[in-house]
């Protein structure tokens, strides 16, 4: 069992964050996922009629992730949000990336609903998983790049275990260890906002939209959520 947890620091400064964490246990990775790849390409047809874009920089939801940023020292404009990133990318080529089925999904949800997501392969976490400021002195080897090693600097916010960073930039880019590949099969798939009295109805819809995704791939699905008033979730 892994438990997430959201610091005291983080929860007062963000009070109105809402992390949903959707797990899926005995995953299936390889082989298509016919549903998977349909959202992917509903979402580019629509882009190329005009009939949907991604949310930009712009846009309230966008908005606030660079205001978040900024507050910890981040220059969002060179180290974008993860649905920021991705929404330019996917406006800029007109095609979503396609990695493996399990990333495709949470892509694919994040862009739609304009919120951040990300996924840890749980069999590869050590201990527990904490949202909080960096002190500084973690290590962190970027995905894709297992022979480089970074540290984070004081007061950004990661996700980290008990070895090292998970994630920099609170959802800019993750780890290298717990990336998520086809052959996962224990994932815990991580859905943000910061707005949750605004936004919380869409992150509601991209949970359920995710869980839609994993289920025919899944031997069991779960969602949890954490919140300035339940900060700990155990999955």
């Amino acid at each position: 069992m892994t438990a997430f947890r959201i610091s005291p620091a983080v929860a007062d400064a963000f009070p109105d964050t809402l992390i949903t964490v959707v797990t899926a246990t005995g995953l299936t990775g390889h082989g298509p996922w016919p549903r998977t790849a349909a959202a992917m390409e509903e979402l580019e047809r629509d882009l190329a009629s005009g009939a949907w874009s991604p949310a930009d920089e712009s846009d309230p939801r966008i908005e606030a992730w660079h205001t978040a940023y900024r507050s910890f020292g981040t220059n969002p404009r060179r180290i974008r949000p993860s649905v920021d990133a991705l929404g330019r990318r996917m406006a800029k080529k007109g095609t979503l990336p396609r990695i493996s089925p399990a990333v495709d999904s949470y892509n694919a949800v994040s862009v739609r609903h304009g919120l951040p997501a990300g996924a840890f392969d749980l069999d590869h976490v050590t201990g527990d998983i904490g949202i909080r400021y960096a002190e500084g002195t973690e290590t962190f080897t970027p995905l894709g790049e297992p022979d480089t090693v970074e540290n984070p600097k004081p007061g950004e916010i990661i996700y980290a275990d008990t070895t090292d960073v998970l994630t920099r930039h609170w959802n800019h880019r993750d780890a290298h260890r717990t990336r998520v590949t086809e052959g996962s099969t224990h994932v815990a798939f991580v859905l943000e906002t910061l707005h949750a009295t605004r936004d919380g109805h869409l992150l509601e819809a991209a949970a359920e939209e995710l869980r839609g995704l994993l289920i025919p791939h899944a031997a069991a699905t779960t969602v949890h959520h954490l919140t300035r008033k339940q900060p700990e979730a155990t999955v």
